[in-house]
């Protein structure tokens, strides 16, 4: 019944369909009498439409309201975690404010006590008995993204050395480390990991409740953001045919999944043009006006707010991807004379938004074959690792 809702959910990409996919599941929630699992199950299905739908707060509150689930699976309550700190992640909210733990805090700081609690709870209530390594696993590589988010690549990899298990090194646990491994310019091996999720994702039963995933977490978000991974991972290595092809099927992914007007397809119009920049440079061709179109239409998606508002101090939903567009299409404005003006103006506002630790703006638009920082967007968080 989950499935069909989702389903339903998910056929007219459109706030009514949602709504339907949703009373669904709300009838199935109150069938669900004393079965903590099965309630689990579908709080985490509502969360993830109403996510899609772009009802944050409301997916906050669905997730959350698991933890009250006094007899769930540990494995739904890693999954509602994991989740919680996607959408949080994603929304890049870090000054404070009230956040998903209902308190003041530094969010960074929330999100670590978050991964301590959840740590906690696996070794108290599975020890080490079965499942416990997948589950810690996920458990530590979503500390791992805390950190390549905070530009801690050496804390990044002791939480994310666990991928390299064989059974754990699955979905999110394999994404965030071969996304690790790419920035550190490994990347004949993050190619592998990229690879190795795709298949797994295509074959493998990921319905079992050790592998079951939410929101911007879930098997779907996962296998967009591996395959937009590994579309990058090709034009960082030069082959801009392959990263075209791949980054192709990304956008399609993510047309067919979230609707043609939805955020996630901004972000992957944005890694498609910055693939089109960095195969310009490197063979010294122009596409400027491709470039344009898709920045363009990529900064629209993204519902960017207007250039004249206070970017930096104002709420900007997908920071750094707006900042990014702008950045890029500041670029191709300032090459023109007569619009040059408006570039300057365009890169001001870009460079003021973003806020990575890692990477400045412009050594992410101006990546070459000799740089030593690689920047990888992460599809599932909205964000530069």
């Amino acid at each position: 019944m989950i499935d069909y809702a989702l389903s339903v959910g998910r056929s007219q990409k459109s706030d009514e369909s949602i709504s339907q996919g949703l009373l669904v599941l709300e009838q199935c929630h109150s069938t669900q009498a004393a079965d903590d699992d099965s309630k689990g199950m579908v709080l985490l299905a509502m969360s993830t439409l109403l996510y899609e739908r772009g009802n944050f707060a409301e997916a906050f509150e669905k997730l959350q309201s698991i933890q009250d689930l006094s007899s769930s699976s540990i494995a739904i309550r890693v999954a509602a975690t994991e989740a919680l700190v996607g959408i949080h992640l994603e929304l890049d909210e870090a000054r404070p404010q009230r956040t998903i733990c209902n308190c003041y805090d530094d969010a960074s700081s929330v999100l670590t006590n978050i991964w301590y609690n959840l740590m906690d709870a696996i070794k108290l209530d599975i020890g080490g008995g079965s499942g416990f390594d997948v589950l810690e696993a996920r458990a530590k590589a979503l500390k791992g993204l805390l950190e390549l988010v905070r530009g801690n690549l050496q804390t990044a990899q002791d939480d994310l050395l666990v991928a390299q298990d064989t059974e754990a090194c699955t979905g999110n646990v394999a994404l965030s480390y071969g996304e690790y491994l790419h920035g550190m310019r490994k990347l004949p091996i993050a190619k592998e990991l990229y690879q190795k999720v795709i298949q797994q994702l295509s074959e493998r039963d990921f319905n079992d409740l050790h592998n079951i995933g939410a929101c911007n977490m879930s098997k779907d978000e996962v296998y967009l953001a591996a395959t937009c991974a590994l579309g990058q991972l090709e034009a960082h290595l030069g082959n801009f045919g392959d990263a075209e092809e791949i980054l192709t099927a990304a956008l399609k992914k993510a047309e067919q999944h979230f609707g043609s007007n939805h955020p996630k397809v901004g972000v992957i119009l944005t890694c498609i043009a910055l693939m089109y920049r960095l195969k310009a440079t490197t063979e010294g061709s122009s596409s400027l006006l491709i470039q344009e179109g898709l920045y363009r239409k990529a900064i629209e998606l993204l519902r960017a707010p207007p250039l004249d508002s206070d970017g930096a101090e104002g709420k900007v939903y997908r920071r750094e991807m707006v900042a990014l567009a702008r950045g890029g299409y500041a670029e191709i404005l300032c090459v023109q004379q007569n619009r040059k003006a408006e570039g300057e103006k365009m890169r001001r506002w870009a460079e003021a938004v973003w806020k990575n630790r890692r990477l400045s703006l412009a050594e992410v638009l101006d990546i070459s074959e000799n740089s030593t920082k690689v920047p990888v967007i992460d599809a599932r968080i909205c964000r530069s690792v």
